[in-house]
């Protein structure tokens, strides 16, 4: 979640007003570490990224150190640390417990870093756990916690205004095997020690998460051969194609475990403040006992993070539309869905260029016909698809479409992971549970 289409015009005229801005204190200023890339002017106003992300109604926080080393979380480069969550009395009364549905999270300690872990939740389908397939989810931010996500749109529970826990109606884990990951280090409650873990591309973030799922799907070997789809929104429209791009040269290359990649989808949304409350989110992840139970030791939970905002900023100016025709070409599917109100990464911008994005495709998919999108008979949105690639514009919904949207946004879900997208679901195909 952050500006990512029409500010990175913008941008430049933002570089060039801080370059003029002589006046500024140097403590109003954040450095970036020894290691960044030389080109990049060694100053950016902190005050600007601590704007952008309270603009978007976010808790900016720095996260350099934000707590002490947390024990246990994995000693040795390359190791998953795993526990059960037992939030269940927290859920209300009735239904399964936290436990039953195999929830869990953990912290991965990254290899080919100085300190770096990266943590994450895991929820086991609702549905059938064996067959359904196994959705990963990145907010964008830069720097954004997908706990976001998690507790706002699309996860299992949402936060209660007493800071208690109740069941989504519509969270996705209801078709999927869900995880979210805080990502790049210095999100959320992923940490390091060391400020050269400060990731400032995409090469090094979806080499982290491309080792993450290496080391996920050891730890779960029974989901590795499940259809495995990537998901996201917002600058996640960066992230998302050089993740997807770095699992299939992994499959070409035989690198692990091989990953079922089928599909991904893109979601490049920014909204104003007034539209949406986060502030409930950062109050109970750092309550005493649901960081216990989460095993995040004194970490502070921060949903976003200048720091990381910060070290992102060569990596906005970057075209990442030129890793996803290869993926079409090779039968990889992509979904990019918007919100029909988004303003600033508007449907119109985003079809724009999925309509002039080259592959042999290209002629088909432009001359294919617009078709609702219907949930329960009544048109909730609007799709172009031709082959692996389809466009969804969400009626009546803008940043967060999971969060305006919630029913249309698993509807979409379930009828994308059965292939279906342009088909009424059928609740026979993937879901039979009861809450």
């Amino acid at each position: 979640m952050g500006p990512t289409c029409q500010w990175r015009t913008l941008l430049g005229l933002l570089l060039i007003a801080t370059a003029g801005a002589s006046a500024a204190s140097p403590e109003d200023f954040l450095r970036l570490p020894s290691s960044a890339p030389r080109q990049l002017a060694p100053r950016f106003p902190r005050s600007d990224a601590v704007d952008l992300i309270r603009a978007l109604n976010l808790h900016p926080a720095d996260a350099s150190s934000r707590g002490g080393r947390l024990a246990g979380a994995g000693d040795a480069a390359g190791t998953l640390v795993e526990r059960p969550l037992g939030l269940a009395s927290m859920a209300g009364s009735g239904g399964p417990s936290v436990e039953d549905l195999g929830h869990r999270a953990g912290y991965y300690r990254l290899p080919n870093t100085y300190d770096a872990r990266m943590f994450y939740f895991f929820f086991e389908s609702r549905g059938h756990k064996k067959e359904d397939p196994v959705v990963i989810w990145l907010t964008g931010g830069p720097g954004c916690s997908s706990e976001l996500a998690l507790f706002y749109e699309n996860g299992p529970f949402n936060i209660a205004d007493n800071l208690s826990l109740v069941w989504n109606d519509f969270g996705w884990d209801q078709a999927s095997n869900l995880i979210y990951v805080d990502q790049p280090t210095g999100t959320g409650f992923s940490y390091s020690s060391n400020a050269r873990d400060t990731r400032h591309n995409e090469a090094s973030i979806s080499n982290d998460l491309y080792a993450f799922l290496q080391a996920f799907f050891t730890e779960h070997p029974q989901y590795a051969e499940n259809d495995f789809y990537i998901t996201g929104e917002s600058y996640a429209g960066h992230y998302i194609p050089a993740f997807a791009s770095r699992v299939y040269q992994g499959n070409k290359n035989n690198e692990g475990i091989h990953i079922n990649l089928k599909y991904y989808d893109i979601r490049k949304p920014c909204v104003g403040s007034l539209c949406y409350d986060f502030s409930n989110l950062e109050k109970f992840l750092n309550l005493k006992s649901v960081r216990e139970n989460l095993g995040v030791g004194n970490i502070e939970f921060v949903s976003c993070s200048p720091t990381v905002y910060e070290a992102m900023l060569l990596d906005w100016m970057r075209n990442l539309e030129v890793g996803i025709p290869e993926l079409l070409e090779n039968d990889i599917k992509v979904l990019i869905y918007a919100g029909e109100y988004d303003l600033i990464c508007n449907w119109l911008g985003n079809s724009r260029w999925v309509n002039s994005m080259e592959w042999s495709g290209k002629e088909a998919f432009v001359s294919s016909s617009e078709k609702p999108f219907t949930v329960d008979g009544k048109e909730a949105g609007v799709l172009k698809s031709h082959g692996p690639l389809s466009f969804l514009k969400v009626h009546d919904a803008g940043h967060m479409v999971p969060m305006d949207q919630p029913k249309a946004a698993l509807e979409m879900l379930k009828k994308w992971t059965s292939g279906n997208l342009s088909e009424p679901y059928s609740s026979f195909q993937k879901l039979d549970f009861t809450m």
